[in-house]
């Protein structure tokens, strides 16, 4: 299926996205900054309507249920839950942590992080060999390899595998929308009458302006990196199945999860396209569904045994220091 990426460096995909509804949207919004328009070298006006590290993380979740954990039609895939105890009594696993197995409630169990190590021939002051460590992501978390993870909470910090999958949705020639709204009171619009226990400053009406934008185009990029999974050197059948994997993310993604906001949900508009390389066919959902269940149970050696590893984690509940509670 996927003989058209054989020597290739990279796969490039791109799909034309338009609202719903209407021509406004809402884009990403950063702390201090808003909304991250630029301007092109010919001065068009872009904007970044959601960024890498989002796209990532919706990227990585579509293959997560509604449990927190791999949905049925996945099971088999390597990753890694933790049990927590102590002052917390939950679980998480590496599907949803932050870090990846870099989730202090992960990689500090020392059990793990020794096999973890002697899997991956990880040793201070010596070389790192960045294939024995691609098979042993795979045999843990084989998610890893395509979201990358960055193990700083392992030794000296040197493990880094970067993202193989990435993405971002860019608006080109775009302009505000300028709007605005009121959180009204409905009992006492000046603020005054507040609850006895509650005294913040959240009462009265409060008005508020509405930036929206629209775009003359809207377009999701992503990027596979197919001569870094190649450099792994973990066979065709691990190969394919991360090609897979990553395929079927982005079909899901577009297929179901394009509704980033209340006021930013899109649709995809003719389909998704190869750029890069020429004549690469991209399989539907279903057939690559079918391809990953056929690869899991053809890796299934590859991973742990079972390939959810399961680990116990005792929690404490950090306290206050003196200057924090004296302040």
């Amino acid at each position: 299926m996927f003989e058209k990426l054989e020597g290739a460096k990279r796969l490039l995909l791109e799909a034309e996205l338009v609202p719903v509804q209407g021509d406004r949207f809402q884009p990403t919004g950063f702390p201090d900054l808003g909304a991250a328009t630029y301007h092109l070298a010919d001065g068009t006006r872009m904007l970044l309507v959601e960024s890498a590290q989002s796209m990532a993380n919706r990227l990585e979740s579509t293959i997560i249920g509604q449990d927190n954990e791999l949905i049925e039609d996945l099971k088999g895939l390597s990753f890694i839950r933790a049990h927590l105890s102590g002052d917390s009594d939950t679980t998480t696993n590496s599907l949803i942590e932050a870090h990846r197995i870099n989730s202090p409630f992960i990689i500090s169990d020392e059990s793990f992080q020794k096999e973890f190590r002697e899997a991956a021939g990880y040793e201070l002051t010596a070389p790192l060999n960045w294939k024995k460590i691609a098979s042993t992501l795979f045999r843990y978390d084989v998610n890893s390899l395509l979201h990358g993870v960055f193990l700083a909470n392992l030794g000296d910090g040197r493990i880094k595998m970067p993202r193989a999958l990435s993405g971002f949705i860019e608006a080109k020639n775009v302009q505000e929308a300028v709007s605005g709204g009121v959180k009204f009171n409905p009992i006492d619009p000046s603020g005054t009458l507040r609850a006895k226990k509650y005294d913040k400053d959240v009462y009265g009406n409060v008005p508020y302006q509405r930036v929206e934008y629209t775009a003359e185009e809207i377009t999701a990029y992503f990027n596979l990196d197919v001569g870094l999974l190649d450099s792994y050197d973990l066979g065709k059948d691990a190969f394919d199945l991360l090609i897979a994997l990553a395929l079927y993310k982005i079909e899901v993604f577009l297929g179901k999860e394009t509704r980033l906001r209340t006021a930013c949900d899109f649709k995809v508009k003719g389909g998704l396209k190869t750029t890069e390389p020429d004549g690469f066919d991209i399989p539907n959902q279903k057939d690559l569904l079918d391809l990953l269940k056929a690869k899991i149970e053809a890796c299934n050696s590859m991973f742990a045994d079972p390939p959810v590893t399961v680990i116990n984690t005792e929690t404490v509940t950090k306290k206050k220091s003196e200057s924090t509670e004296s302040e």
